[in-house]
């Protein structure tokens, strides 16, 4: 029973932070700016996430040639950028970084 009213309260826990504001702000108007910022918030979050992993190997930042994930990023930027097709950019970014570690990397 002490389980379940453990979970119960992290769900609750977990909700009303997210709920609370959600349905709060959904009552106004927000100013045009404030949306322009948060527009930024899933880009911003992507490149912490992405960032770190991309460019350091072995606790150390590694920018360059030596470093599999940093080319294959650089090579698959402009095909992001370019088509705007998150699949097809994942899918090309795949066969880069497998024919990098199997041929160039081995």
């Amino acid at each position: 029973m002490s389980y379940i009213i453990l979970i119960v309260g992290m769900g609750i826990v977990t909700y009303i932070p997210r709920m609370l504001p959600a349905t709060v702000l959904s009552q106004k108007k927000l100013p045009d700016i404030l949306i322009r910022f948060l527009n930024y918030i899933p880009t911003a979050v992507l490149s912490a996430l992405l960032f770190p992993s991309v460019l350091v190997t072995g606790h150390e930042i590694n920018i360059g040639i030596s470093n599999p994930l940093f080319i294959t990023s650089l090579l698959t930027f402009p095909i992001a950028y370019k088509t705007k097709n998150m699949f097809l950019t994942v899918i090309i970014g795949m066969i880069i970084i497998i024919i990098l570690n199997n041929l160039v990397y081995t």
